[in-house]
């Protein structure tokens, strides 16, 4: 492999490397302290982590990740069918699923729950509860695929 789709393999194992740490962060600390704040505190905090993060940067890693991804299987499927092909195709097709297609259908209209919650009202305990539990343990699958798929793309550009 060489030429631009070497670059964008590259970029696509960068990027898939880059959310999987996004990622870890929010499983092992960030989330584990927002647990531990009164339910009012913690939902007011996530809140207002969900409107930070629809930013351009993060748009760019987490999505600009996905198209590169979808670059490079374009690329391998089209190539010959030999190993290193392989691995860019689960690699790439690991962190769609793993990442962006998780985060669109459960990562997402969660938050979009906890945005409509009057983080003073009794019931949004309740949800909150809930709610760091279930993302979390979605969050802990969108890391390790990010991860996953980092080793795949990177194995597939040492072959």
């Amino acid at each position: 492999m060489s030429g631009i789709p070497y670059v964008v393999t590259v970029a696509a194992a960068l990027g898939c490397g880059l959310m999987a740490g996004v990622y870890f962060t929010f499983s092992t600390f960030i989330m584990v302290a927002l647990k531990q704040l009164p339910a009012s505190q913690g939902v007011t905090a996530m809140q207002s982590i969900n409107v930070k993060a629809v930013n351009p940067l993060f748009m760019l890693a987490l999505f600009g990740t996905g198209v590169l991804c979808l670059g490079t299987a374009s690329w391998a499927l089209i190539a010959s069918g030999d190993q290193p092909q392989a691995l860019l195709v689960g690699g790439s097709a690991i962190y769609l699923v793993g990442s962006i297609l998780i985060t669109i259908v459960g990562n997402v209209p969660m938050n979009n729950r906890l945005a409509g919650l009057d983080a003073e009202e009794p019931e949004s305990a309740g949800y909150w509860e809930h709610y760091v539990a279930r993302w979390t343990n979605l969050n802990h699958l969108r890391t390790l695929a990010s991860l996953i798929a980092t080793v795949m793309l990177a194995m597939a550009l040492g072959q």
